[in-house]
């Protein structure tokens, strides 16, 4: 064992420490360690070892105890994680705190596999066998190109109900019988469970998940079970992205477009981007999919980047569902005659009806006839939500609570009212319209303990409740052969947001939606309201015509120098003053502006559009250029040199997805 070793910390900015080792020598390459840093001890992770040292043995504090019998990981892994804090401007052991299982004490030995599975027994209709299914023409040829090829970028595109997830799993046994690994990659467990599920049964004990529900200790026994190689193909969330799968092959992401693959705290990362620096260092192959590609995605297609795989049949029987616009402003209420119409005829089938509101309460907007009064959170940028359910105004951001006013509290005029309406106001209008239909309810506040979504979703399956109301719970991946009408309540929620994306998330929000209807039945129909039926988003994504909506994107985003045509790198600054958060803003933009390379240019500094979040004022600015590495290079720079302010938090977000 080697006298000295290089420790790695959770902290920011900061690189490999030099520590002695133990007199016991039980620390070594690959293992987490207990070591005196500072005032205190903190867990640190040995990355290098070293019978030398430049420094005076007495400066050379000693490691503690050893918290793992086999390492926890290997120089590729280190490796990652020194281009993981490259390219998130982070610490290197940030970025490697982030890849790995994060749990307590020394564990020994790995108990069961697939371990914490059953709670996500959300099985699709559509059985998923233990052998492999028949392919169409279609699923083949689409096997066939990934499969010709050791390495390289493919994009299987095709709606819902298509056959993506066999021609997924194909893969994955054709990359097993090259003895290769295996990593499927999928935006949330728990409204994925079918697919879990299916990867269970066809690989058995050489499967394993990786996912938030398991215990830290049960989450680092398959850990170690990947890196033993006893399990062979590993399916999870954004962080699985990270599992030390040997002799990696074939990397599976699953609705691509899907922002939760994106890391919303340190390191920033993006699954898609790790995915892609794993597959080119270590030769395997990714494969997305998506019914609706980020425009990134598409445009990459486009440009022959990706090779795209089309499918375009359904496979159970179904078609596309006939897609019918109403306009809600000739309408009173939240649900239109013609949905109400539509939710009855399928109820007297003997059919079921999905109603999509990405907005929970009962109502999420307060105004004075008499001032214009707003009602909004005095700790965020937002209005208060109205849950009838509770009595309560509510604060989606910071958890802040009130109770209604019967008057304005700054004119005390009594003409005040609520506009606008949630899933809980939908839910009441909907028992009264439709009496005598069992309505199940599937948002945030409905389902918020453990199984609750689950038994919800399971009832709806099972053929015990007629209209399932939802949130994105009810978006995607869930497949029911009983229903005929989906309708989307209100389509203009996410169109209104004041972020460049705001278009791309409406049309894969409808397309997604309307993909729930007509799955085993030529007869399935949408019903989209919207009080901007006239908006080119809403025609497009009625019409399921991607390429249309993706060639007007395009123009638009490259018009306005937004992604794919440039690269932007987010800087936000957070304090409870808010003259200290904008005055930090404005010392980084002084420092940035004249590093920044030819072509680039700087927005801001503005304050965000959600400008006060939980008391804490929110300002940024946003670099962009034509390519990352000179622009990188420059905010990576004024980083280094910038002392911020006492009192303010810096953020740094490399290719954002959200500029809220």
């Amino acid at each position: 064992m080697a006298e000295f070793l290089e420790l790695l910390f959770d902290v920011p900015a900061l690189g490999p420490l030099t520590y002695r080792n133990d007199e016991t020598r039980d620390a070594s390459f690959g293992r987490r360690v207990v070591a005196p840093f500072g005032n205190r001890e903190k867990t640190g992770y040995v990355v290098g070892e070293s019978d030398s040292c430049g420094l005076p043995l007495e400066r050379v504090k000693r490691v503690g105890r050893s918290l793992d019998d086999e390492p926890l990981f290997d120089e590729s892994a280190v490796e990652l994680a020194r281009w993981l804090a490259g390219m998130y401007f982070c610490g290197q052991g940030e970025a490697l705190a982030a890849m790995l299982p994060q749990a307590k004490g020394t564990l020994r030995s790995s108990r069961g596999a697939l371990a914490g599975r059953g709670s996500l027994a959300e099985v699709e209709d559509v059985e998923f066998e233990e052998r492999p299914l028949e392919l169409s023409d279609e699923q083949r040829a689409a096997l066939d190109r990934i499969t010709r090829k050791r390495s390289g970028l493919d994009y299987l595109y095709g709606l819902t109900g298509t056959g993506k997830t066999e021609v997924f799993l194909q893969a994955a046994e054709a990359t097993l019988a090259e003895g290769r690994g295996v990593i499927y990659l999928v935006p949330e467990i728990a409204l994925t469970g079918q697919v879990v599920e299916a990867a269970a049964r066809r690989f058995g004990e050489s499967c394993a998940v990786l996912h938030s529900r398991l215990t830290p200790a049960r989450r680092l026994a398959e850990w170690r079970r990947i890196l033993r190689g006893e399990a062979r193909v590993v399916v999870g969330a954004r962080s699985a992205v990270f599992a030390p799968v040997r002799g990696l092959g074939l990397i599976v992401l699953d609705e691509e477009h899907e922002a939760t693959y994106k890391s919303g705290s340190t390191p920033r990362y993006h699954a898609r981007q790790v995915a892609m620096r794993r597959g080119a260092t270590e030769g395997a192959r990714v494969v997305m999919g998506s019914a609706t590609p980020s425009v990134e995605a598409w445009s990459l297609m486009e440009g022959g980047a990706i090779e795209r795989l089309p499918l375009t049949r359904r496979l159970a029987g179904g078609a596309p569902p006939a897609v019918r616009i109403v306009d809600m402003r000739q309408e009173l209420g939240p649900i239109s005659r013609p949905l109400a119409e539509a939710v009855r005829s399928s109820y007297a089938e003997g059919r079921q009806s999905i109603l999509f509101l990405n907005r929970r309460g009962f109502s999420y907007f307060f105004r004075c006839g008499s001032c214009g009064k707003e009602l909004r959170c005095p700790n965020c940028s937002v209005s208060l939500t109205y849950h009838k359910d509770r009595g309560s105004l509510i604060c989606h951001y910071c958890g802040y609570r009130a109770a209604p006013p019967g008057s304005c509290p700054d004119c005390g005029s009594l003409d005040v009212g609520w506009a606008g309406f949630g899933t809980e106001r939908v839910e009441e209008e909907a028992e009264h319209i439709f009496p005598g239909m069992r309505i199940r309810r599937v948002d945030a506040d409905s389902t918020s303990k453990a199984g609750e979504l689950e038994a919800a979703i399971e009832d709806f399956r099972e053929g015990k409740a007629d209209i399932l109301l939802g949130t994105q719970m009810v978006a995607k991946g869930l497949n029911f052969p009983r229903v005929k009408t989906v309708g989307v309540v209100l389509a203009d929620t996410s169109l209104n947001l004041p972020d460049f994306r705001a278009a791309e998330r409406t049309f894969a929000l409808v397309v997604q939606v309307a993909g729930r209807a007509g799955r085993f039945s030529p007869d399935g129909e949408v019903i989209l309201q919207t009080y901007r039926p006239d908006s080119p988003v809403m025609r497009l994504a009625a019409a399921a015509d991607a390429s249309s909506f993706y060639r007007l994107e395009l123009e638009a985003r490259k018009e306005l120098f937004f992604p794919p045509f440039s690269r932007l790198i987010r800087v936000v600054f957070r304090s409870k003053e808010k003259g200290r958060a904008s005055a930090s803003a404005r010392d980084f933009a002084s420092l940035l502006e004249p590093r920044l390379p030819e072509g680039a240019e700087l927005l801001g500094p503005a304050e965000c559009p959600l400008g006060m979040v939980a008391g804490t004022a929110r300002w940024q600015l946003i670099a962009r250029a034509p390519e990352l590495g000179p622009l990188h290079k420059a905010v990576g720079s004024a980083l280094a040199d910038y002392r911020p302010r006492s009192t303010v938090r810096l953020e740094s977000d490399v290719d954002p997805v959200s500029l809220m």
